[in-house]
C-alpha cells in the first residue's frame, strides 16, 4: 500500500485545485441572484394565475376562498417549494441526479422529467395559440368583433346589437327544402319540404363572435377526438416560431434564458396593471371585482373547496415537474435559498389575486354590457383567455391595442414556464451524460425542441385541441400529487430529516425550525394523500362543453399517467436488484445515498462530505506501483490528511 510519507508531492496543489473547481463549474451559475428569482417567478407565475385562480375563487366562496387558499398555502404549498429549492441547490444536480441522495426513488427525477416533456408538449400549443391571437389583433378591426365573417355560424349574435337576447330565432336561419338536422337548435322536428316545417322550439343557443373566431377560425374544430381532420397549416407555422422563440432563449441554457426573463417576468405585472386602470374606468367593473371578493362563507363547510384550494396552490407552483429544483441546481451554494422559497411563494400568491381583480373588473364591464349577471359571464381557462375577455376588449375604445398587451402578456406569462420546462429536460440530460452532452447543449437543446415540436403536430389538427384537453387533464394531475408525496417521504424518512436539514444549514448557515420538520415528515404528505384519494373517488370521464371523450381516449389518458408514476416502482425494483444479499439488505442497500452525493464543487464538500467526490490529483514519485488505481486515506509529512480516490498513480 502506498503511504502518504512515501509520496511527498501527493498533496493536492492548489492551483490544481482551483482548475478542477473551475472546470466543475463549467455547469453554469446564474449570473446574479435577480435572474434566477426572476426565472422562478416566470416558471411559477403561469397561464393558471389568470384564467384559474380567478374563476375557483369566484365558485368557491369568493372572498372566503382566500381562507383555505392562504392555509393550504403555507401547510402544502410552501414547504414542498422549499424543500425543492434547497434539494437542486444542495446537489446542483436537475431532478434526475438529486435523488442520488435516495437511490431508491431515483426513479421519481424520471417521472418529473416525462412530466416535463408532456407539458412541453402542449403547453407550447397554448403558446401557438396565444400568437396567433396576438398576430389577428394588428388591425384596426379586430377578427373577432362582429357576425359578418366567412367562420361565423347562424347562431353567430353580436353582444351589443342584440343585448339582452340569449337565443336566435330559427326560422331566419332554415331555408333549406330537405330534412335536417341541425346542432344549432333544440327539440326541432323537420318535415320535407320546408312549407311544413314544423318548429317545437324556435330558439336556439346564442354564440358570441368571439367563440365562433376561437372554434372555427382558429381551431377549426372537429366533432370529436377520433376525428382528427386536416392540419391547420397556419398554426404549424406558429407552433414552429413558438419552438424557434423558446430555442432561441435557451440556446446558452440559463446564461441567456437568464437574460430573456428580465422581459418575459416583468412584462406581465406592467400590463396586469394597465389592464386594472383601464378595468376599473369601465361600466360595470366595481360589480365584478365585488362578485369576485364577496364571502360565501357557507363554501368552507365543503370538502370540495379544499381541494380546489389545495390542488390550485400545488398546481400553480408547479412543484414536481423539475422545474424547481433544475433552476435551484444554478444557484451559489451559500444561496439564501429560504429567503427566496418566500419571495417567489408569495409573489405567485399575490400575483393570483391582482390578476383576479383586473381580469373581473373587465367581466363585469361585460357582463353590463350585455344586461345579465356576473355568474353568467365567468369562465376559466382557454374560455377566459380566447373567448370571453377577447370578446370584452372587442368593444373597448382602441380595441387592438387592449388586445395586444393582453395577449403579450399571456406571451410571456406562457414563455416563463416554457424555459423552466425545457430546462429540465436538458439540464437532466446532460447531467446523466456530462462527458457526451455539456460541451453540446446548444445542439441538445434544439434536438429537444424539434423532438417536442414533431410530437405537438398531432395538436394543430382541426381535431388537435381535444388531444390537447387529454393531455392537459391527465398527464399532468394525480402524477404531480403523487410526486410531491414520495418526494417528501423519502427526504424525511428514508434519507432521514436530520440529515437533510443539516445540508440546509451546511449552505444557508440556518437550521429549519419546527414548522419545516412538522410540514415535511407529516403535515404535507398526509394533506396531499387526502387529496389524492378525494380526487379519485371523485373521478369523472373527461368532457369537454357537452363533448364526451370516449373510453379509449380516457384509458390513453391513464397510461400517460402511468407512462410517468410507474417508473418509481420500477426504477426502484431496478435499484433493489443491482444489490446482494437477501431482500432486506437490498432494500436497505438501495436506500443509501450514492457515493457521489453531495455539493458538486470540492470546495462546498466539507464535514461528512469531505471524503466523498473524486479529486483530480497526478502522483509522480519513484515509488513501487503496487496497483493502476487505488483508495487509501493517509496522512502527510506535514499532518495534513487527503483522501485518493480512484486516483492514477503515475510513476515518474
Amino acid at each position: 500500500m502506498t503511504t502518504c510519507n512515501m509520496l511527498p508531492c501527493c498533496k493536492k496543489d492548489p492551483e490544481k485545485a482551483q482548475k478542477s473547481d473551475r472546470g466543475e463549474s463549467s455547469r453554469g451559475n446564474w449570473s446574479n441572484k435577480a435572474e434566477f428569482l426572476l426565472s422562478m417567478i416566470g416558471y411559477a407565475v403561469g397561464l393558471g394565475n389568470v384564467w384559474r385562480f380567478p374563476y375557483l375563487a369566484f365558485e368557491d366562496g369568493g372572498g372566503a376562498f382566500l381562507i383555505p387558499y392562504l392555509i393550504m398555502l403555507f401547510v402544502a404549498g410552501l414547504p414542498i417549494f422549499y424543500l425543492e429549492v434547497s434539494l437542486g441547490q444542495f446537489c446542483s444536480q436537475g431532478p434526475i441526479g438529486s435523488f442520488n441522495c435516495v437511490p431508491i426513488v431515483k426513479g421519481l427525477g424520471l417521472a418529473m422529467v416525462v412530466i416535463s416533456i408532456y407539458v412541453g408538449v402542449y403547453y407550447n400549443v397554448v403558446i401557438t395559440y396565444t400568437l396567433y391571437y396576438l398576430f389577428s389583433s394588428f388591425t384596426s378591426d379586430l377578427p373577432w368583433d362582429g357576425c359578418a365573417h366567412w367562420w361565423n355560424t347562424p347562431r353567430c349574435m353580436d353582444m351589443m346589437t342584440s343585448r339582452n337576447a340569449s337565443c336566435f330565432n330559427v326560422s331566419e336561419v332554415l331555408n333549406q327544402s330537405e330534412t335536417t338536422t341541425s346542432p344549432y337548435f333544440t327539440n326541432v322536428t323537420t318535415v320535407t319540404p320546408v312549407q311544413n316545417l314544423t318548429l317545437n322550439n324556435t330558439c336556439g343557443p346564442r354564440v358570441s363572435p368571439s367563440e365562433d373566431f376561437w372554434k372555427y377560425r382558429v381551431l377549426q374544430i372537429s366533432d370529436g377526438i377520433d376525428n382528427p381532420g386536416k392540419i391547420r397549416w397556419e398554426l404549424i407555422l406558429v407552433l414552429f416560431l413558438a419552438w424557434a422563440i423558446v430555442f432561441g432563449c435557451l440556446i446558452k441554457g440559463v446564461k441567456s434564458s437568464g437574460k430573456a426573463v428580465y422581459f418575459t417576468a416583468t412584462f406581465p405585472y406592467i400590463v396586469l396593471s394597465i389592464l386594472l386602470v383601464r378595468g376599473l374606468t369601465l361600466d360595470g367593473a366595481s360589480e365584478g371585482i365585488r362578485y369576485f371578493f364577496e364571502p360565501k362563507w357557507e363554501k368552507l363547510l365543503t370538502a370540495k373547496v379544499w381541494k380546489d384550494a389545495a390542488t390550485q396552490i400545488f398546481y400553480s407552483l408547479s412543484a414536481s415537474w423539475g422545474g424547481i429544483i433544475t433552476l435551484s441546481s444554478y444557484n451559489k451554494f451559500n444561496n439564501n435559498c429560504y429567503r427566496d422559497s418566500l419571495i417567489v411563494v408569495f409573489t405567485n400568491s399575490f400575483t393570483s389575486i391582482f390578476a383576479g381583480v383586473t381580469i373581473f373588473a373587465v367581466i363585469g364591464y361585460m357582463a353590463h354590457v350585455l344586461g345579465t349577471d356576473v355568474k353568467e359571464v365567468a369562465a376559466e381557462g382557454p374560455g377566459l383567455a380566447f373567448v370571453i375577455y377577447p370578446e370584452a376588449i372587442s368593444k373597448m375604445p382602441l380595441a387592438p391595442f387592449w388586445s395586444i398587451l393582453f395577449f403579450l402578456m399571456l406571451l410571456t406569462l406562457g414563455l416563463g414556464t416554457m424555459f423552466a420546462t425545457l430546462e429540465t429536460i436538458v439540464t437532466s440530460l446532460t447531467d446523466a451524460f456530462p462527458a457526451q452532452l455539456r460541451h453540446r447543449k446548444s445542439l441538445l437543446t434544439l434536438c429537444v425542441c424539434f423532438v417536442l415540436f414533431l410530437l405537438g403536430i398531432p395538436m394543430v389538427t382541426q381535431g388537435g385541441f381535444y388531444f390537447l384537453h387529454l393531455l392537459d387533464s391527465y398527464a399532468a394531475s394525480y402524477t404531480l400529487i403523487v410526486c410531491a408525496v414520495v418526494e417528501m417521504v423519502a427526504i424525511s424518512h428514508i434519507y432521514g430529516l436530520q440529515r437533510f436539514c443539516d445540508d440546509i444549514k451546511m449552505m444557508t448557515g440556518y437550521y429549519p425550525n419546527m414548522y419545516w420538520r412538522v410540514t415535511w415528515s407529516f403535515l404535507s404528505p398526509a394533506i396531499l394523500t387526502g387529496i389524492f384519494f378525494y380526487s379519485l373517488a371523485s373521478y369523472k370521464p373527461l368532457v369537454l362543453d357537452k363533448y364526451d371523450f370516449p373510453t379509449w381516449a380516457n384509458v390513453i389518458g391513464w397510461l400517460t399517467m402511468i407512462s410517468s408514476a410507474g417508473l418509481i416502482p420500477a426504477t426502484a425494483i431496478y435499484q433493489i436488484m443491482q444489490h446482494k444479499g437477501t431482500l432486506f439488505e437490498r432494500v436497505r442497500a438501495a436506500c443509501r445515498p450514492e457515493s457521489t452525493w453531495g455539493p458538486y464543487l470540492s470546495v462546498n464538500r466539507t464535514g461528512r462530505y469531505s471524503s466523498s467526490g473524486k479529486h483530480d490529483v497526478t502522483v509522480t514519485s519513484n515509488v513501487r506501483l503496487l496497483s493502476e488505481t487505488s483508495t487509501t486515506k493517509n496522512t502527510h509529512t506535514d499532518g495534513t490528511k487527503i483522501l485518493l480516490e480512484d486516483v492514477e498513480i503515475k510513476p515518474s
